[in-house]
């Protein structure tokens, strides 16, 4: 258990008592889960207080490649270790979402741990990398669109052929509020964003019939770590300080608020469960109102 596939299951003998018992048992693929206030750790410790086993995705040098990262080791396994308090099964693996040779590895390692992938949630991503469009480099723009756009491409591809032999299935794609509006100094974030929409879209239709569903989750501004980068930067190129930048921020949000990692972890166990059933294609916002396109 722990990090290797090929552990046995031995979920027939726990009993969690979640909000969805429907979800117990399942198992959920979860990329770009590696820093422990992400969004996708949060999602990761949602499913599994409803009683899924857990597969954890990231980069071993994420912390490198990203400066809005913690700088502290092995974070990943923070994570895996604090969700398996929940008592269910954890895996970790690493993975570029970018290559397909270890996308396509990812999802067999599950398969061979779990038997069954139920549930994925497409959460890795690129949002620190925003300049305006005449500044910004050929190699950035590359990088974001891969990253989010190509990396939930291939998640899907790869994913689909074992959801639709089993005949059920449930994909969830971390989207943005620039999924719907554009942000200025952000490019190629809002174009990756938009196309996951129009992804998302064709997805369900071409896999709605094999009973597995696809929606869009589309947080507004969250302050995770990147967040917080993200925060300090767009406060400095509005000349203003950080608090004064947060204070418009919350008048500018009908809930007068911004998002918290749990809203996002709420919402995806929400679309993953019976209770979404007849959901496929959505693009839900998570906004707190700020969003209503």
């Amino acid at each position: 258990m722990g990090g290797q596939p090929g552990f046995h299951r031995h979920r027939e003998s726990l009993v969690i008592m979640g909000q969805y018992t429907e979800l117990q048992g399942k198992t959920a693929l979860i990329t770009g889960a590696g820093r422990p206030s992400g969004i996708g750790a949060y999602i990761a410790g949602r499913l599994a207080r409803e009683g899924c086993n857990i597969v954890l995705a990231d980069l071993e040098d994420a912390q490198a490649a990203d400066p809005s990262r913690p700088k502290t080791a092995n974070p990943m396994h923070a994570v895996a270790e604090t969700i398996r308090s929940e008592g269910v099964e954890v895996l970790t693996l690493k993975c570029d979402v970018c290559v397909e040779t270890e996308v396509r590895q990812m999802i067999a390692d599950t398969l061979r741990a779990f038997e069954t992938l139920d549930i994925l949630v497409n959460n890795a991503g690129v949002g620190y990398l925003m300049k305006p469009i005449v500044d910004t480099p050929t190699e950035e723009w590359d990088m974001v669109l891969n990253v989010n756009l190509r990396g939930p491409f291939l998640g899907i591809k790869h994913a689909a052929p074992h959801m639709i032999e089993q005949g059920s299935g449930c994909i969830i794609n971390i989207g943005s509020q620039a999924s719907k509006s554009g942000f200025g100094h952000a490019s190629a974030y809002t174009s990756s964003k938009h196309g996951l929409v129009g992804l998302t879209r064709v997805a369900a239709m071409e896999l709605g019939p094999h009973g597995v569903r696809v929606n869009t989750l589309c947080p507004n501004h969250i302050t995770t770590n990147l967040g917080a980068w993200q925060n300090a930067h767009f406060s400095r190129l509005q000349g203003l300080t950080e608090e004064d930048y947060l204070d418009a921020m919350r008048k500018r949000i009908p809930l007068g608020r911004p998002g918290l990692q749990e809203d996002i972890a709420n919402a995806c166990a929400f679309l993953v469960s019976d209770q979404a059933a007849y959901m496929t294609g959505e693009c839900m916002n998570v906004s707190g109102g700020e969003e209503y396109h």
